[in-house]
């Protein structure tokens, strides 16, 4: 293991130059006002096929929202010397930018800086793309062949929900349920998690209509921004107080529903506005029903609405029940513990996060899923950045549980 150690070792320039040639690929989705990810997938398509692993294979779904009506998602395969399949699946998407004013830098054109790759999808998943595909590498210049077939795979659609990446590709039969499934998109500092559960993900949005106003006639009016701000605070206490499980196996151990995304309203200040949008992400505990958490959104809106005299309609944007846990004994996870052990000298511990990974879809079809990474937690922020050294350690990693 030392050479193959060496050798990445050896990769590290390598393995940041493709990590920024990613990062200035902006991969959005069309729904957040992007492209999605065709430039991205184009590019490493051509990445692989110069370093000598072959023609991927393309699995593209139709968006017509996208650049060129197409998500693709990528498949790169590696022989092995038995048939038992190995999948490490990575996502080519990222999120937007958020607001330009809190980056340093264009969130677009990576900074190498203090041992660090800064940049929008640099952590969240460009370094993973970039680890698992050079453990391949450098297992093939080390003349190498893995004790099990390795499919790397790529996927599109990832940051809103699988429709296109990962939902769309088990729908079409690509998988196993004998197969053994890596997800690197979440993780420690250390290396020390492995994630074998997730909450279920519900994200719904409110729209709350008053009546526009000259904003010193409020009596003439209904202001929806008010019934909306009461509205947000209603909802956040109804559910907590609804909902106030615990399961330690979770961190945090508790249901979060969390008041996020709010659209613009009026542009100007002496207009009471008429209308106001907001949005929820709950992750829920996977005993708790998500018809029983959408009872009390019911109930909490229909009341506001008759004590305000507003129209308020809501709607759910995502909604993904819990899938059963992948069992902690599982072999994937066994040999995960294993190799992040032999590489890193520590012991994982197993546990729960709020969700949102494509483990989740593998396990709602019976195919054991770990999620594993060692990185800074970054994703989505401002100044987003991946740590080198965790790059070239995923790699390593990656190469072990290869072999």
């Amino acid at each position: 293991m030392k050479d193959l150690s060496d050798v990445l070792d050896s990769m590290e320039e390598d393995m940041t130059r493709l990590l920024c040639d990613l990062v200035s690929i902006p991969a959005v989705s069309p729904e957040s006002g992007g492209k999605g990810e065709a430039e991205k997938a184009a590019f490493l398509s051509q990445y692989i096929r110069k370093i000598g692993l072959g023609s991927p294979e393309r699995f593209d779904a139709s968006d017509p929202d996208a650049e060129g009506g197409l998500r693709p998602n990528i498949v790169v395969r590696i022989p092995g010397t038995s048939k038992e399949r190995l999948w490490i699946v990575a996502h080519m998407d990222v999120v937007p930018e958020g607001d330009r004013s809190l980056w340093d830098t264009d969130p677009f054109v990576p900074i190498v800086k203090d041992g660090k790759v800064y940049g929008r999808g640099a952590n969240d998943n460009g370094q993973e793309i970039v680890a698992s595909l050079f453990a391949a590498y450098a297992l093939k210049k080390l003349g190498l062949k893995p004790a099990r077939e390795v499919c790397l795979c790529y996927v599109a659609d990832e940051e809103l929900g699988s429709k296109h990446g990962i939902q769309y590709l088990l729908n079409n039969d690509l998988f196993l349920p004998e197969d053994m499934v890596v997800v690197p998109d979440g993780g420690t500092e250390r290396g020390d998690f492995i994630e074998i559960a997730e909450k279920s993900i519900l994200w719904f949005e409110v729209k709350v209509l008053g009546k526009q106003v000259h904003a010193s006639k409020p009596h003439e009016g209904l202001n929806a921004c008010r019934i909306a701000n009461e509205l947000a605070v209603e909802l956040d206490r109804a559910l907590h107080s609804a909902f106030p499980e615990q399961d330690d196996i979770f961190a945090p151990p508790i249901s979060t529903f969390e008041p996020t995304k709010r659209d613009a309203n009026v542009a100007n200040v002496n207009t009471v506005p008429g209308r106001e949008t907001f949005a929820f992400d709950c992750r829920i505990l996977p005993d708790t029903s998500l018809d029983d958490v959408l009872k009390v959104i019911d109930e909490v809106c229909r009341r506001k609405s008759g004590v305000s005299g507003a129209v308020i309609e809501y709607r759910i944007l995502q909604r993904n029940d819990a899938a059963p846990p992948t069992d902690a004994e599982a072999f994937v996870v066994q040999l995960l513990k294993r190799a992040v052990n032999d590489v890193l000298g520590v012991d994982p511990v197993v546990g729960g996060i709020g969700g949102g990974t494509c483990a989740a879809f593998f396990r709602s079809q019976g195919i054991p899923a770990a999620v594993w990474a060692q990185e800074v937690d970054t994703a989505h922020m401002p100044n987003e950045y991946a740590v080198i050294e965790h790059m070239v350690n995923e790699a390593k990693v990656f190469a072990h549980l290869m072999l």
